[in-house]
């Protein structure tokens, strides 16, 4: 097997992973994402380019108000085939979204996480031009129980290391928090998260 076709597998193992997590029948009777969806849309991020979108559960949070882009295709095409606006980078580069200020928010869910530090930097600098000015950069990452649920993970992003970030690209500080539970349940329930917003100068 290539590395190329090594590393389609694994897109196609991650998209099937998220396929059947957010199918499982207890989450759906539960609405466990009712929180997590109020939650992004309090922040108002109006018009959102979400960076790695996956299969596309904030697209559907924000309504549809939001275009999506992903590393990954096989999750572009499950994102599409649900009626979102979901892009791979190549094929966002090519649509009338990728212009200067053409967003309220920029939005990275469960993405920073899966890179270094300065691999986080680059990818926000390759996008933050997209963004108007006065928008929102919403960030958001798993806390210590989330962080060891997926060996993809690579560095755990909590609020310091997420505000650094976003001082060295010149943003300004709007709210850093924890949610739904405060910072001390991030220890033992998975789902608990940093969100980090800022706005662009």
């Amino acid at each position: 097997m290539t590395e190329e076709q090594a590393a389609g597998a694994r897109d196609r193992e991650y998209c099937e992973r998220l396929v059947r997590l957010q199918g499982s029948k207890w989450k759906t009777l539960l609405h466990v994402q009712a929180p997590y969806r109020w939650n992004l849309r309090r922040l108002e991020p109006g018009f959102t380019l979400e960076v790695g979108c996956g299969i596309g559960r904030n697209l559907a949070h924000l309504g549809g108000n939001a275009v999506g882009v992903d590393t990954n295709p096989y999750v572009v095409a499950v994102a599409r085939e649900a009626g979102y606006r979901a892009f791979t980078p190549e094929e966002f580069a090519a649509t009338e979204w990728n212009r200067g200020g053409a967003f309220d928010s920029l939005l990275l869910a469960h993405v920073a996480e899966h890179m270094r530090r300065d691999q986080l930097l680059e990818l926000l600098q390759r996008y933050l031009f997209q963004l108007r000015s006065g928008g929102k950069l919403i960030l958001i990452t798993p806390q210590e129980a989330g962080f060891r649920t997926d060996s993809t993970h690579v560095e755990l992003m909590d609020l310091h290391r997420l505000r650094g970030v976003c001082d060295e690209l010149g943003l300004l500080p709007v709210r850093d928090f924890s949610f739904p539970f405060p910072r001390v349940f991030g220890r033992v329930f998975a789902y608990n998260e940093f969100v980090s917003v800022s706005r662009k100068p």
